[in-house]
């Protein structure tokens, strides 16, 4: 069966697991998805993911990161730019998620990145999701 919106997908995923407490969640792998998970585990919302081969397409099993009483790190996630409402930000309207609290996700000319690393190369794109 294929999916309209992998993407939403993979967030769907990670929240689900988050709320259940579950400490990994296994993932359908795509580029995209593992450049997602780059910037969230360099931006400190997961612990570690890691590349598996199954099947044909394979698999990203993602840790998620938790706080020493077991509180959630991801309090919140969603996905911004839809297949059939993209949104495209310029440089300097690149937001701010809760003030600089969270963390826009962004795919530009120079990768999948940060909107901290977008604000900092001044470079905009396509807001992918925010976290929280």
């Amino acid at each position: 069966m294929s999916m309209s919106d992998p993407l939403a997908d993979f967030l769907t995923r990670i929240r689900n697991a988050v709320r259940a407490n579950f400490d990994t969640v296994e993932i359908p792998q795509s580029q995209l998805k593992v450049n997602v998970a780059e910037v969230l585990k360099k931006e400190g919302y997961i612990k570690d993911f890691q590349l598996m081969q199954e099947g044909v397409q394979g698999a990203i099993r993602i840790e998620l990161k938790y706080g020493p009483r077991r509180e959630q790190v991801i309090t919140g996630i969603r996905r911004v730019s839809k297949p059939g409402l993209r949104q495209y930000r310029k440089s300097q309207d690149v937001p701010k998620v809760m003030s600089g609290l969270g963390l826009g996700i962004l795919t530009t000319s120079k990768g999948v990145i940060s909107d901290r690393e977008a604000r900092r190369l001044n470079v905009g794109g396509e807001l992918l999701c925010e976290v929280w």
